[in-house]
């Protein structure tokens, strides 16, 4: 059982340099409805929309190394058009930016008045640093294995349709719980876990899960689900018997030196964080979790996640009529034809543009916030397109 960490192992308390600003709401945001100010200004004060629970950093922070050179220009084709990193910067709304090649700064670029000591929403990143939490629980032994029935970590699931469902099938989201992920859908069920997350009522979120409707065996449909994410924090908590936000600061966050206390929207006051986003961060020490993840999960040569984790989370799974899917433990894989830059590579990724790019051939880490004010099809020049180019120009 994990330990809260005490406050001398753990820096002072985030002051944040934009507390003042207005800010827009949860539902204007999943509308697609704000103004690309009151964009910029609500992604960097999620804290300030539901209670959040500190996930605590340390005191000595990992070291981030200027390049000996730094990258200073990319120029690419995408879409049939060719583009520089300005255009990509601009046209994408990206407001933040942090390149890592063998863990030094190539490149880091603020956009929008945000800097250094800015925190930003990971949105659906979040889910990879959830599902990194279920293989530390797995190292530890609190989660036996993969294969063991939700049900067993959260009881109150048992006679609905996750019985039946494994750690495995949750993390792959092919629980074959019905489920509707629509964002500007009013009426879709990833609406209804925002209306839930906004009633505050402590344990609604789970009363939502239990209240679905099978549509299909386990294990035999891949469907994208921000529910699923909300449960697997919830083996999370229940394997290991405390908040994400402390077991993600025992696991990593102070271990691995994070630089800046972090923030994790929770369902209720006190209650359960939201495992599928609101997780709020630096954008460097998001890049320190993808250099922790780069590095095979381990922290000072001691491994804080199963061996092979890493690259079994990342890579494409097969569902059980043989169909492969080109998605992994709630990370995904690159689609990219082998040989291409690419190839090996995956991503966490959020919706209004956030990624977090990590490519093991090239040593690689790119950390990208978005200011986009749609939640998806925001994006007018392909990030993966992008996140290839800079690759390539670092060889």
């Amino acid at each position: 059982m994990t330990q809260r960490a005490s406050s001398a192992d753990t820096v002072a308390p985030y002051i944040d340099p934009h507390a003042h600003e207005p800010i827009g709401t949860v539902r204007q945001m999943y509308d697609g409805a704000l103004s690309p100010e009151l964009a910029v200004n609500t992604f960097r004060n999620i804290g300030r929309l539901f209670p959040t629970r500190t996930i605590a950093a340390g005191r000595s922070p990992h070291p981030l190394p200027t390049a000996a050179t730094p990258l200073t220009a990319v120029s690419f084709t995408s879409k049939g058009k060719a583009w520089t990193l300005d255009d990509y910067l601009r046209l994408n709304r990206v407001s933040g930016l942090l390149v890592l090649k063998n863990g030094r700064v190539a490149l880091e670029r603020y956009a929008y008045g945000n800097g250094p000591t800015t925190r930003w929403m990971s949105m659906s990143m979040a889910k990879s640093i959830t599902s990194t939490l279920i293989g530390a629980a797995i190292k530890d032994g609190a989660i036996r294995s993969l294969d063991d029935p939700v049900t067993r970590y959260v009881p109150r699931l048992a006679g609905s349709a996750y019985d039946g469902v494994t750690v495995r099938h949750l993390l792959m989201m092919a629980s074959g719980v019905r489920w509707n992920e629509t964002y500007t859908d009013p009426a879709s069920d990833r609406r209804k876990l925002l209306e839930v997350q906004i009633a505050q009522r402590p344990g609604g979120a789970v009363e939502l899960m239990r209240s679905l409707s099978r549509a299909a065996p386990p294990g035999s449909v891949n469907n994208y689900s921000t529910g699923e994410t909300q449960i697997a924090g919830e083996v999370v908590r229940g394997a290991v018997g405390t908040s994400l936000s402390d077991y993600l600061s025992e696991k990593i966050w102070r271990p691995f030196g994070m630089e800046t206390n972090a923030s994790w929207w929770l369902d209720s006051p006190d209650g359960h964080e939201i495992g599928g986003s609101g997780l709020s961060a630096t954008l460097r020490d998001y890049g320190r979790f993808g250099l922790f993840f780069l590095g095979g999960g381990h922290v000072n040569g001691v491994s804080i996640l199963p061996a092979g984790w890493t690259a079994d989370a990342s890579s494409p799974k097969t569902l059980t009529g043989g169909s492969r899917v080109n998605y992994g433990y709630m990370w995904w894989p690159s689609d990219a034809a082998p040989g291409t830059v690419n190839s090996g590579a995956f991503s966490a990724e959020g919706i209004f543009g956030q990624a977090i790019y990590i490519n093991p051939r090239e040593q690689v880490v790119i950390v990208q916030w978005s200011a986009q004010t749609r939640p998806t099809g925001g994006e007018a020049v392909s990030n993966d397109d992008f996140f290839g180019a800079v690759a390539l120009a670092l060889r």
